[in-house]
């Protein structure tokens, strides 16, 4: 794994971002390597509060033995006592869906860790429900993979313009976005956390 060091090095060579980390104060590298659990529980907080996303997985993991999802009991659990907890019909249709191809196809950290970033984003799309941006939080939080760009998530998008004074919309603005991040390549996770931390703190 990648020294935290030479990465603060190579970002901080971005006077902007070099502001952003001395305002933010270093990150640690996060990894929890259960994939399968994180999907369950990006899925459920996606488009909702952290607080809110928190509350309402919480209440998911008690509907099950020792709070534990296994992936056998998801899929036969009624929609409808998955509802009780908030989820959405949709949502509690995509846990299935992600507890279906755990037992089908596998989400074990040993296997996913030996593909490519590229590869894991399709393998991980590949679930109905687990879009582009889901993955990406997998692949940025739970894989702890160094190079991740989210270039979807409207945290990064406003604060990148705000910050860099990127001109644009739509694809010209992401466009914009990589030409930007290009100075961070190699570890442009570390340097989105980073804005995404700036972000809450200058709320």
């Amino acid at each position: 794994m990648t020294n935290l060091n030479a990465q603060y090095r190579l970002l901080r060579k971005d006077p902007i971002l070099k502001k952003v980390i001395g305002i933010t104060g270093k990150l640690e590298e996060t990894t929890h390597k259960d994939v399968y659990r994180s999907l369950l529980q990006s899925i459920t907080s996606k488009q909702l509060s952290t607080k809110a996303g928190d509350t309402i997985f919480g209440r998911f993991l008690d509907l099950f033995p020792q709070r534990n999802p296994i992936p056998e009991q998801v899929m036969k659990m009624n929609i409808e006592k998955m509802r009780t907890a908030g989820l959405s019909y949709a949502k509690a249709g995509y846990l299935k869906n992600i507890a279906e191809f755990d037992c089908t196809h596998g989400l074990e950290y040993r296997k996913l860790k030996t593909l490519a970033d590229d590869e894991l984003m399709e393998y991980l799309t590949s679930i109905k429900g687990v879009g582009r941006w889901t993955a990406e939080m997998i692949l940025m939080f739970t894989l702890n993979r160094p190079d991740i760009l989210p270039v979807d998530d409207i945290g990064i998008r406003n604060e990148m313009r705000h910050l860099y004074y990127i001109k644009g919309e739509g694809k010209i603005f992401i466009e914009n976005m990589k030409l930007v991040a290009e100075t961070w390549s190699r570890y442009r996770t570390l340097a989105s956390r980073h804005i995404w931390k700036y972000r809450d703190s200058s709320k």
